[in-house]
């Protein structure tokens, strides 16, 4: 699987390096305005006003942004009468190194007469840091995600390593962390990876006091933090907490430890999340999201299958790597459950809060993106998968199936980003047939723009 004398981490670090310059440092969407707008308004304006970061991107694209221009510079909160920002901090919180590094290095350039750009915080090498920022919080997340199946499952090296290249190339994390590094999914992953980490270290070696559930729940609410959904990820530790007590209870003893633990958890959680509800109070006049928000959540989940299996959305048929971990996890969790019940119930408590959200299909989205952050739950179902063919000898098959997924990602990149397909939409079997019949073809053009001229790819299109 790798070659003599390699480790797993120096073959995710080759990995990281080789996908490097395909990070595009720019912010297009909403979403990204929304993250960034925290973290430059709180350093420099020190407020919660967001109009003159949106006014500076807006007025950078306007016929790309006149959406955006719409719902953050038309409308406003009706308590507040500020400027809407549907995103949490977390994402501005975890760039806020690479953030604050850089503006010292162009004060520093700018002193020493090496560059005229502007150190305002909004200038190329500040949106720069952000992006590569979430860059490498996705490394650090995926070489948690590997030593937790390594130290923690006991799967060997090249079974962690096959796996988290799995998820790394075959699913839409590669384009949230090259092509698309300013939503939050990159920082997202680092959070949840970081959460994971600690369960199962509480798992393999439980502790008889608090602290460890202190750490759990600061993970939990910084997952929280980046984005709100995330927080679900706390039902993990509170799983193994679940065990415990029950376990307490058939034994006749009072679950004591359990519950000081799970206080301790809950209680951390909340104490990571504040910031985000006293941003809420400035922002909306109360300690909740935006009215606009709420009104999109059904929390009986009614599109929990859609999210799963729709042809033209679902999370399997943008991403066939999914299905593979989806059912190796659920196979795991039946068959050995202490460890494996953990990451499924991580799993399914998100399919359960996208079946919620009105605007569960994500049109226009590569890819089911909300399940980025559940990478380390699905790496950790690959992983006895990856073993399994490790142990008989099928290393080539492995191989095989890590590169059939990457192309298949790729490739679908390629459709997505030329507009050879319904970005809104799979259409079966057109997408299929144009991954062998269009995509091929193009590459090099694709390429040769993406290193010499990104916007003259984004202009080009399918031509």
């Amino acid at each position: 699987m790798m070659p003599s004398g390699w480790t797993g981490r120096r073959c995710l670090a080759l990995v990281f390096l080789l996908t490097l310059p395909l990070v595009t440092p720019r912010l297009r969407a909403s979403d990204e305005i929304e993250y960034f707008a925290y973290l430059r308004s709180l350093v420099f304006d020190h407020d919660l006003d967001f109009e003159n970061e949106y006014r500076h991107f807006y007025d950078q694209n306007p016929q790309a942004l006149e959406g955006f221009h719409h719902t953050f510079l038309v409308l406003q909160d009706e308590v507040t009468g500020k400027r809407l920002n549907f995103g949490p901090l977390g994402s501005a919180l975890l760039w806020s190194p690479f953030y604050l590094l850089t503006h010292l290095l162009v004060l520093g350039s700018r002193a020493l007469g090496l560059t005229t750009t502007a150190a305002d915080g909004l200038s190329w090498p500040y949106v720069a840091a952000a992006c590569y920022g979430s860059a490498v919080l996705g490394f650090l997340g995926l070489l948690l995600t590997h030593d937790a199946i390594r130290r923690f499952l006991r799967h060997s090296d090249a079974a962690a390593t096959a796996s988290v290249l799995a998820l790394w190339l075959g699913s839409p994390l590669l384009y949230y962390v090259t092509v698309a590094p300013g939503f939050s999914h990159a920082p997202g992953i680092f959070a949840v990876a970081l959460l994971v980490w600690l369960t199962f270290l509480e798992w393999a070696e439980p502790s008889a006091g608090v602290f460890r559930f202190v750490l759990l729940g600061l993970a939990g609410g910084l997952c929280a933090l980046v984005r709100e959904q995330d927080g679900l990820f706390l039902v993990m530790p509170a799983v193994l907490l679940a065990g415990r007590a029950l376990h307490d209870l058939r034994e006749g003893r009072a679950p004591v430890r359990p519950l000081l633990q799970g206080a301790a958890l809950a209680a951390a959680a909340f104490l990571a999340f504040l910031p985000q509800l006293f941003a809420y109070r400035a922002l909306y006049g109360g300690f909740h999201p935006s009215p606009i928000v709420r009104q999109k959540m059904h929390y009986w989940s009614p599109h929990f299958f859609d999210v799963l299996f729709d042809p033209a959305h679902s999370l399997f048929f943008w991403s066939p790597v999914l299905f593979v971990a989806t059912v190796a996890l659920t196979h795991a969790a039946v068959t050995r459950p202490r460890a494996y019940a953990i990451a499924f119930a991580g799993l399914l408590a998100q399919v359960w809060i996208c079946g919620s959200i009105q605007s569960w299909s994500q049109n226009g989205a590569f890819g089911m993106r909300r399940f980025v952050s559940a990478t380390p739950c699905f790496a950790i179902g690959l992983a006895p998968l990856a073993a399994a063919a490790l142990a008989r000898g099928r290393e080539r098959v492995l191989v095989a199936a890590v590169a059939f997924f990457a192309w298949w990602n790729v490739s679908l990149m390629v459709q997505f980003g030329l507009k050879l397909m319904d970005r809104q939409k799979l259409e079966w079997p057109k997408v299929a047939v144009q991954q062998v019949t269009e995509v091929p073809k193009r590459l090099s053009r694709v390429a040769f723009l993406f290193f010499t001229d990104r916007e003259a790819l984004v202009r080009e299109g399918a031509r």
